[in-house]
């Protein structure tokens, strides 16, 4: 895949949440390619480490920082130990998700709205208010949350809590947004549509090769692709750029 922003991220400190797969892993693959320094976060320590590892392996420098995501302690100790081993946070990305096992509404168990909500939404806002205190104290940063295009229009029955939860994530994304870019921090989203990942292939769809043929693409999109996007996000070619949900979907939305 051809990068496309380059090596503009030399010695910039970079959080990576939901690091050990598919879209996590990418992105911490492509900042470490682009010369940042990454911290990649989750809750598996073995593929966490991996994760590191491949980042080394591709010329850049990570480290691994074990977070269960959903505990609020644990998101703050994650981004103030971020912050005393780097001395800074520039850049993070909000990837952490889960999305609930198939069902239509009314079917749903109560732990399940619970599971998705506080993954989707109550971890994204303690991990944007804990990098805003970081950020607000250095007089700058870049914050990238990972939403959906279920958030946006929900494409297929069967995952309203998710779809439910991304809706509120690209909400949370657009009012900070406003309130922090004049203090000189830049919030936006990215949201992926038919990104071949362990959750999507987990989401019980039989047929991949139909729901490709149905988008304008023609193809599922990779997670690499969703990398490049939140990279550009982050980027200074993307300076005027705030409060956005840049979709990457292969057309999804535009059907």
């Amino acid at each position: 895949m051809v990068d496309l922003v380059g090596s503009g991220f030399g010695g910039q400190v970079v959080l990576v949440t939901g690091a050990t797969s598919g879209i996590g892993r990418a992105t911490a693959l492509a900042f470490a390619r682009a010369g940042a320094l990454v911290v990649a976060a989750g809750r598996d320590r073995e593929r966490g480490e991996a994760v590191a590892g491949a980042c080394a392996d591709a010329g850049g420098s990570a480290v691994f920082l074990a977070a269960d995501l959903t505990e609020p302690d644990a998101v703050r100790a994650l981004v103030a130990a971020v912050a005393a081993r780097f001395g800074r946070l520039d850049i993070a990305f909000n990837n952490a998700g889960y999305q609930e096992p198939r069902a239509a509404l009314a079917d749903q168990p109560d732990d399940a709205f619970r599971r998705v909500f506080a993954t989707n939404v109550e971890s994204l806002f303690h991990a944007m208010k804990a990098e805003l205190a970081v950020m607000l104290e250095q007089g700058q940063g870049v914050i990238v949350n990972n939403a959906s295009v279920s958030g946006v229009r929900n494409p297929n029955p069967g995952l309203s809590l998710y779809s439910a939860s991304k809706a509120a994530a690209i909400s949370l994304t657009r009012s900070a947004a406003l309130e922090y870019a004049p203090r000189g921090i830049r919030i936006n989203a990215v949201s992926p549509g038919r990104v071949v990942t362990p959750m999507m292939l987990g989401s019980g769809i039989a047929d991949m090769a139909t729901v490709a043929a149905g988008l304008p693409s023609r193809r599922l999109g990779e997670p690499g692709e969703v990398a490049q996007a939140v990279l550009w996000l982050a980027s200074d070619a993307a300076s005027f750029v705030i409060g956005h949900n840049l979709c990457v979907d292969g057309g999804f939305l535009a059907t």
